[in-house]
Parts: structure tokens; C-alpha cells; sequence
């Protein structure tokens, strides 16, 4: 093919392709708001069944509800934020698009990290929860074997096109929906919620402020953040369906801001109803599966264990499912622009789906499950568990000061829908996305969980500095945005410039 021209900026370089390697690394729309919905609610759904209710052995009911009240204010705040940057700037990479345009390649590649450490991490943790429920019902299966069956899948459903992926996960979606619906109304209508429940874990007398509702006092709070933060964590994904969407201008916002509302509902159903039953705020807080212990509380001891453990996979095989359509779209949006090795961006010449991007990261994916099951309760197996959420906080508050920066800095770029909330409420996301970062060393499960992000960081830093960053492609529709939008402000500058000089001239030839 001969050496293709290059261009130098900023200190990186960028190739211009031809037009066959676009060709061979093209999407294919179908979802509309609907579909998105239901893409953003079965990710995070999983949260709701197992995770969350951590927060109330770290905080009491009322720390957890005010972590959640605070997180559910930064992803809705977030939320409206993205849903503007994404119809400005709508390609398959999400918050790296956004960053990108507004920090550079650096900044863009960066947060295009943490959000890959984030979508393939959190798929292997909840495959490994996938074979645990299925080791109880066929305990001589080895675990693996499920790990990887799982994966087969749902890798597979997603390969075979855009349209039966988004077509499953709305279906997963709503039957975890009406799993949760089912055990909030027969909480209230068997009488096995109780007020008394909610709050049975006894105040802490060495904690500062602590009391019935605080068991923890004011401390509570911030230790609870991390675990409120699983009622929403992954809705964010959206934004990387924007180049498989019919009408993103339209379907985007609503989908994104019907997902946050309905996730928001849930969170407080599933706080209160589930912290009120069996044995309470006290039990339900150390529980590996807190639905399970409703739905006996609620049903009593005839339902089975098989029931119980479908019930579970439910709202995991939805999460599942779906975070794996986030990573393969983070990692083809990367390796399409060059930033990761180019032939993981390849599609499907039928289904046009980054097939290559999918496989890479199940494969990474087992080998996390792997390291999960063997040090799941060491230093290492809290270090995986926990990346996830400490990578997502970081892009959280990047994304946001990029959505402020862009308002600042490019007030003339198409916005077709715009944040109610504006910069105020973009700022406000980012501050309490600070907060919550500090708050993920608050639990000490969870500082490992720094070393492993910042491990993963440096070695991609590296990457990118010693060779991808003189391989980038210019024709990536992120990065053709981000040079054209540098190029206009450039220009914009040069004739200010001389707009300048001129005046001075005529300034000094007035004084002669």
C-alpha cells in the first residue's frame, strides 16, 4: 500500500487511511429509545439483586440512603450531561470521544482506559456469581465450565448482530424487572416487611453522631457511597450505541433519561423493601444474595432453591449480557483510531459487529475470573472486584469537567439537545464524583482496588507513549472531530491575531 501521509500534533502522530479500512470497521443502526432503555437498565440491574446492600453493614439504612440520594443526584446530573455531548458528538466511543475533544488524545485515552478496565472487569466478576449459583444446582459441573459456556453465549448473541443483542437484553431487562416488582409487592401484601427491620443494627458508641438511623454516624455515609453507587453503575454505556442508533438526537436522550428514572425508582424500592425483611438491615447486609433472603421471607420455606437461584441469574445474565456489548464497543471505538492494535476493530463483513473486540475481551475476561475465583478473598480477588467501580469514578468526573470545558471552549458546537442543568449541574456531578473517588478508600476491601487500577494505567500509558500514539488514525470519527474542532480554533486564534496587529499599526501610525 506504500507509506500513507501522516500528520504531527500535539505530540502525537496520525496516519490518514484509506477508505477500505472504515469499510471493513462499520456499525449497523437499529435501536431505537426503547432498546437503548432497556441496553441501560439491564446493566446495571444486577446491582439491585447482590452488591448494594454491602452499604448497609458499612453505613446503617440511613447512611446507605443518603450515599444513594448523593450518588443518584451525580448520575442524574451525569446523566442529562451525556446526553448532550453524546448528541454533539454521537460516535461508538462514548465518554473517550467526549474527553478526547476536550483534553486532547491524552486525556481521551485515559478515560477510554478506565472505562475498558470497567466494562471487562465487571462481566468476569459477574460470571464468577453466574457459576457459584450454578454450582448449587449441579454441584459436579465444574465451575469453569459455566464461566465459559456463559461466555460463549452471550459473546455469540452479540456477534450475530445488533438487532438480537439489543432484542435480548430487552426481554432480560423486563424480566428482572418483574423479579423485583413481584418481591416489592409481596413484601407489603405478606406482611413480611417491617419498619422495626429496617433500622435493627445498633448505633455504634466509639462512631461520632451515631444512632438508630446512623448506626455508623456521619462517617457511615461516606463509607457507604461506593456500595450506592452499584443501584446505577454502567447506565453510561449508552452513549456507546450512538453510531448503532436510528435517531440519536432523539433516542438518546430519552432513553438515557428514561433509564436513570427508572433505575432511580428501583434503587429505593429495592433499599427499602429488601432492607425490611427476613432478618433486616442487620442480616441483609452481610448476605451474598439478598433477594434470595427476601423472597424467603416473603414466601416462606416452600420455594425451592432451584426457584430462588433462577430468580437470581435473572438480573446477573441481564447485566451480563449487556456490559458485554459495552466493552466490545469501548474496545473497537480505541482500536479503530489507532490507540489499540487496529485488527481488534474489524467488523463483521455480515452482522457488522466488532466480533474480534468481543472475543479479546472474553478471553480477558476469563482470566479475571480465574484470578477471582483463586484469590477471591485475598488482596488480589478485592483489587478486581473493586476496579471497576474506582475506574468508573475517575471517567465520571473527567466526562463531566469535559462536559464544562466544551461549553467553555467550543460554545459554537451543534448541540441538538441540551442538559437542563448546564454547567451548575455538570460541576455539582463532578464534585460528588471526587467525593465518591475518596470514598473507595474509606473501605480497605477496596484500596487494592487503586493499585490495580493504577497498575493497569501504567502499563497502557506506556503503550501509548512508546507506540500507538505515532500510529493514530485520522479518519476515526473521534479523532476526525477533535482535529477539525482544533484546526477551527486554531484558525480562529490566527485571526484574532492579526486582526491585532493590525490594529496596532493603525494605533502607531495615528501616534506618528
Amino acid at each position: 500500500m506504500g507509506e500513507q501521509p501522516t500528520i504531527e500534533r500535539g505530540g502525537v502522530r496520525y496516519e490518514r487511511v484509506g477508505q477500505e479500512y472504515l469499510e471493513q470497521r462499520k456499525l449497523r443502526r437499529h435501536a431505537n429509545w426503547v432498546l437503548l432503555w432497556a441496553l441501560g437498565v439491564g446493566a446495571v440491574i444486577s446491582g439491585d439483586f447482590f452488591g448494594w446492600n454491602f452499604g448497609l453493614s458499612a453505613g446503617g439504612f440511613g447512611g446507605l440512603l443518603v450515599a444513594t440520594v448523593l450518588m443518584a443526584l451525580m448520575y442524574l446530573f451525569m446523566v442529562y450531561s451525556i446526553a448532550e455531548l453524546t448528541t454533539a458528538l454521537p460516535h461508538a466511543g462514548g465518554f473517550y470521544s467526549f474527553t478526547r475533544s476536550a483534553f486532547g488524545p491524552w486525556g481521551g485515552y485515559l478515560v477510554g482506559v478506565t472505562d475498558t478496565i470497567e466494562y471487562v472487569i465487571t462481566p468476569a466478576v459477574i460470571v464468577v456469581g453466574i457459576g457459584g449459583y450454578m454450582n448449587t444446582l449441579f454441584p459436579q459441573v465444574p465451575v469453569w465450565l459455566w464461566w465459559i459456556l456463559f461466555y460463549m453465549v452471550f459473546v455469540a448473541i452479540n456477534i450475530s448482530g445488533v438487532e438480537i443483542t439489543l432484542r435480548v437484553g430487552l426481554v432480560v431487562t423486563i424480566l428482572a424487572m418483574l423479579i423485583l416488582v413481584i418481591f416489592y409487592i409481596g413484601a407489603v401484601v405478606s406482611g413480611a416487611f417491617s419498619w422495626d427491620l429496617v433500622f435493627n443494627i445498633e448505633p455504634d458508641p466509639d462512631r461520632a453522631g451515631s444512632s438508630t438511623f446512623l448506626p455508623q454516624g456521619f462517617y457511615g455515609i461516606f463509607a457507604a457511597i461506593p456500595f450506592a453507587i452499584w443501584f446505577y453503575l454502567a447506565i453510561e454505556e449508552l452513549p456507546l450505541a450512538a453510531e448503532e442508533t436510528h435517531d440519536v438526537v432523539r433516542d438518546m436522550p430519552r432513553g438515557l433519561i428514561a433509564g436513570i428514572f427508572t433505575l432511580l425508582a428501583l434503587s429505593v424500592f429495592t433499599l427499602v423493601f429488601n432492607s425490611g425483611v427476613n432478618g433486616g438491615a442487620k442480616q441483609i447486609g452481610e448476605s451474598g444474595a439478598p433477594l434470595a433472603d427476601g423472597f424467603q421471607a416473603v414466601f416462606g420455606a416452600g420455594a425451592t432453591t432451584t426457584v430462588l437461584t433462577l430468580i437470581a441469574l435473572t438480573g446477573l445474565i441481564a447485566s451480563f449480557h449487556t456490559i458485554i456489548y459495552a466493552y466490545g464497543r469501548v474496545i473497537f471505538a480505541l482500536s479503530r483510531a489507532g490507540y489499540y492494535p487496529r485488527f481488534l476493530s474489524v467488523t463483521s463483513p455480515k452482522t457488522h459487529t466488532p466480533h474480534r473486540a468481543l472475543i479479546a475481551g472474553a478471553i480477558i475476561g476469563l482470566l479475571c475470573a480465574v484470578i477471582i475465583d483463586q484469590f477471591g478473598t485475598g488482596i488480589v480477588g478485592a483489587a478486581l472486584l473493586n476496579m471497576a467501580v474506582f475506574g468508573a469514578v475517575i471517567s465520571y468526573a473527567a466526562v463531566m469537567l469535559a462536559y464544562i470545558r466544551l461549553k467553555l471552549t467550543r460554545p459554537e458546537l451543534p448541540r441538538p439537545y441540551k442538559s437542563p442543568f448546564g454547567i451548575p449541574g455538570a460541576a455539582i456531578g463532578a464534585v460528588l464524583a471526587i467525593v465518591a473517588l475518596f470514598a473507595t478508600f474509606s473501605i480497605q476491601d477496596y484500596r487494592p482496588g487503586v493499585l490495580g487500577v493504577a497498575f493497569f494505567l501504567v502499563i497502557a500509558l506506556l503503550y501509548f507513549a512508546l507506540y500507538s500514539r505515532h500510529r493514530l488514525v485520522a479518519q476515526a470519527p473521534e479523532e476526525e472531530v477533535a482535529l477539525i474542532l482544533e484546526a477551527e480554533k486554531e484558525l480562529r486564534h490566527q485571526f484574532v491575531e492579526l486582526e491585532s496587529e493590525e490594529e496596532r499599526r493603525r494605533m502607531e501610525e495615528q501616534a506618528r
